[in-house]
């Protein structure tokens, strides 16, 4: 997931697919202690969605919600 579609996103969107990923990270982690896991670089690359994910949030959250005039 790029940054760009990340962006696209309402921030209830994100905020769900943070706890989507949060999720699956958990899941492959204890799927990798009981060695289940063959696709191990998938931990990394979800790590790194969870965090473009945060920092978009924080950005929007950050950013002035613009006047209805």
């Amino acid at each position: 997931m790029t940054a760009k579609e990340i962006r696209d996103l309402s921030p209830a969107e994100i905020s769900a697919k943070l706890r989507e990923l949060r999720e699956s990270l958990l899941q492959s982690r204890l799927r990798k202690q009981t060695g289940q896991v063959e696709k191990t670089h998938e931990l990394r690359s979800l790590r790194k969605d969870i965090a473009r994910l945060e920092t978009v949030l924080h950005q929007k959250q950050a950013q002035p919600a613009p006047a209805a005039a």
